[in-house]
C-alpha cells in the first residue's frame, strides 16, 4: 500500500550522517549473514528485508517521500535493466547450443586435446583470450564455460575449479578490453582517456592473471591424476551418439562471436546466437520448428545414456532464469534505493575521509569499491559511485585520473561474482549450475590477487602518477608522491 504524501520533502537535504547510512548498511550484512548463513534461505528474502529497512530509514529518519524511495529503486533497475535482459538471453542461449549440438561439440572435441594436467591453465588462457576478443565476461562464461565445465567433468576436474578458472580469464581479458562496458564506464566516470585507463591497468592485470595461471597449473597437477580407462571413450561416444558433431554445429558461436569482434554489442550478439541455435537444431540435429523454440522457453532434458552428461546437458532456457532474474531485480533495486539515500556516497566518503597521503586514497578507493560492490550488488555502482564522489580527491592528492579509474576497476570488477547475492554472483554460479558463489570463490583466485596485487604496487609506489604539470597557486608543479 502506498504511503500517503504528508508534505515531506520529496528529497533528503544532504548526505546522510556516518551513523544513519549504517542503520541500512548493517542491516544488509546482519540480514543477509543470518538469512543465509544461519537460517539457509536463498537471497531473496534477506534482500526484501533489507529494501524494506531502507525505505522505513529513508521515510521516517531522512524524510525521502514514497516517490523519491520509489525512483531510487526504479533508476536501481534501470542502470541494471542491460544486465537483466543478458541474463534472459543467456539461459536461453546455452539451452539453445546444447540442442543445437554446439556445446555438446565442444565437449566432444575439447576432451580429445586437453589433458587433467594442462586443463585448468589452458581453460583460464582461452577464456582470457576470448573475453579480450569481444569484451564481455559474462558472455565468455556463459557460452564457453558452460562447455569447459562439461570438459572438466569428463578429465575429473570439479566444477567450482572450472568455474574458478574461467572466471579469472574471463575478468581479466575483460579488464584489459576496449570493447567492455565497464572498462568504458571506469574511463567515462573518471574522465580518463580509455587507452590511458587500460594501460594503467596493463601491469596489475598481468601479475594478478600471471600468479593465476600458475596456480592453475598447480592445482591441476594436484588434483587432475589418472583418467579411469574408457571414461573420456564413453563420454565421447555418448556425445557422438546423441548429436550431430559436424563442422555446422559452430555456426552460432561463429556468429555471436563474429558480431561481438565487429563491435555489436553484446545483447544483440547474444539474441543473434540464439536464432543462429534455434536454426542449427532445426536444419542439423533435425528438430522441428516447434520443438527448438520450446527448448528455448523450457531448456533441455537430454538422454545420451550417461547420467554425467545428462545433469551436466540439462538446462532451464529462458523459464529457468526465474530464481536467477528474481535475486538480481532485488539486489538491483536495494543498490538503487541504496544510493538514492545516499548511503553510499557517505560510506565512500567516510573512507576517504580517513585518507593521509596518496597511497592511503588509492587503497581505500579500493575498498570503497568493494564495499558498494558488497552493499549495492551490482558492478556498475562500484565503479560509478567511488568513481564520482572522489575525483576531487584524486585531483586535490595530484594523482591522475588514471589512477582512480585502475583502483575502482582493480577492485569493483572482479570481486563482485565472489558475492552470493550479486548480480555476477548470481548469474556465474548459475551459468555453472552451482548452489552460490561460495563453492566457486576458493578457485577464483584473480578476484583476490587483483586487489591485492594493486596494494602491493602501490605501498611500492608503483602507479603514484601525477596530474600533468599545471601552474599552481604558488607557481609549482604538482609532484607525485606522499
Amino acid at each position: 500500500m502506498a504511503i500517503p504524501n504528508d508534505g515531506t520533502d520529496e528529497s533528503a537535504e544532504a548526505d546522510p550522517t556516518l551513523r544513519q547510512a549504517l542503520v541500512p548498511a548493517l542491516g544488509v550484512v546482519v540480514f543477509l549473514g543470518v538469512g543465509s548463513g544461519v537460517l539457509g534461505l536463498s537471497p531473496h528474502a534477506p534482500l526484501l528485508w533489507s529494501i524494506v529497512l531502507a525505505g522505513l530509514v529513508g521515510r521516517y529518519l531522512l524524510g525521502v517521500g514514497y516517490e523519491g524511495l520509489s525512483d531510487g529503486i526504479e533508476n536501481g533497475l534501470r542502470m541494471g535493466i542491460q544486465a537483466v535482459l543478458i541474463l534472459f538471453t543467456i539461459y536461453a542461449l546455452i539451452a539453445t547450443w546444447i540442442s543445437a549440438g554446439t556445446i555438446p561439440g565442444l565437449m566432444y572435441y575439447g576432451l580429445g586435446i586437453l589433458t587433467p594436467d594442462t586443463f585448468l591453465p589452458a581453460t583460464a588462457l582461452l577464456a582470457a583470450v576470448v573475453a579480450f576478443s569481444i569484451g564481455s565476461s559474462w558472455t565468455t562464461a556463459g557460452t564457453l564455460g558452460v562447455a569447459f565445465a562439461g570438459i572438466g567433468s569428463g578429465l575429473g576436474i570439479p566444477i567450482p575449479m572450472t568455474a574458478g578458472a574461467v572466471l579469472s580469464g574471463a575478468y581479466a581479458g575483460d579488464k584489459q578490453s576496449p570493447l567492455s562496458d565497464t572498462t568504458n564506464l571506469a574511463a567515462a566516470v573518471t574522465d580518463t582517456d580509455l587507452y590511458d585507463h587500460i594501460l594503467g591497468m596493463r601491469l596489475g592485470t598481468a601479475i594478478a592473471f600471471g600468479l593465476s595461471v600458475l596456480l592453475y597449473a598447480w592445482l591441476g597437477l594436484q588434483t587432475g591424476g589418472a583418467i579411469p580407462a574408457g571414461r573420456v571413450a564413453e563420454i565421447r561416444g555418448a556425445l557422438a551418439g546423441s548429436y550431430d558433431l559436424g563442422l555446422f554445429v559452430f555456426l552460432p558461436l561463429v556468429v555471436t562471436f563474429a558480431l561481438a569482434l565487429r563491435g555489436v554489442p553484446a545483447l544483440p550478439s547474444l539474441v543473434a546466437g540464439v536464432f543462429a541455435g534455434v536454426g542449427t537444431t532445426i536444419f542439423v540435429q533435425g528438430g522441428s520448428f516447434t520443438a527448438a523454440w520450446n527448448v528455448f522457453l523450457n531448456g533441455t532434458g537430454p538422454e545420451t545414456g550417461l547420467d554425467l552428461l545428462n545433469s551436466l546437458l540439462a538446462s532451464g532456457g529462458l523459464a529457468g532464469s526465474a530464481w536467477t532474474v528474481s535475486v538480481v531485480v532485488l539486489a538491483l533495486g536495494l543498490g538503487g534505493l541504496l544510493d538514492r539515500l545516499g548511503v553510499l556516497s557517505t560510506l565512500a566518503e567516510r573512507l576517504a575521509s580517513a585518507v593521509r597521503g596518496q597511497k592511503s586514497l588509492i587503497i581505500g578507493t579500493g575498498a570503497s569499491a568493494f564495499l558498494v560492490n558488497f552493499f549495492s550488488a551490482q558492478q556498475y555502482m562500484s565503479i560509478v559511485v567511488p568513481g564520482m564522489t572522489l575525483r576531487e580527491l584524486f585531483e586535490e592528492y595530484d594523482l591522475d585520473s588514471s589512477a582512480l579509474s585502475r583502483s575502482i576497476e582493480s577492485v569493483g570488477t572482479p570481486t563482485g561474482a565472489l558475492l552470493p547475492w550479486h548480480a555476477g554472483g548470481v548469474f556465474m554460479a548459475g551459468v555453472f549450475g552451482l548452489d552460490s558463489s561460495l563453492a566457486y570463490a576458493p578457485y577464483y583466485f584473480f578476484a583476490f590477487l587483483s586487489p591485492a596485487v594493486l596494494v602491493v604496487l602501490t605501498l611500492a609506489g608503483i602507479g603514484l602518477t601525477a596530474t600533468a604539470p599545471s601552474e599552481k597557486d604558488d607557481g609549482t608543479a604538482p609532484v607525485a608522491g606522499e
